[in-house]
């Protein structure tokens, strides 16, 4: 099974992760993802290309995410 299916599965076939979703994936509180996103750092830059914002709200593409994790 690859990371994109076991993260499909386990949010219930979502194509989008919301912030909140992310930090439990990443083991981060969700105060310290955002504290990263806003750095200039690879981590920021990697999921800065995994975002998409709809309306006021931001979420993160669980296939960027699976080929995030595999890559590294």
């Amino acid at each position: 099974m690859t990371t994109e299916e076991l993260l499909l599965q386990r949010y219930n076939c979502a194509p989008l992760l919301s912030l909140e979703q992310l930090a439990e994936i990443l083991l981060r509180s969700k105060g310290g993802l955002r504290i990263t996103l806003c750095g200039d750092n690879e981590l920021a830059r990697k999921l800065h290309e995994c975002r998409i914002k709809i309306g006021r709200r931001v979420y993160f593409k669980t296939a960027s995410i699976a080929r995030m994790i595999d890559e590294a």
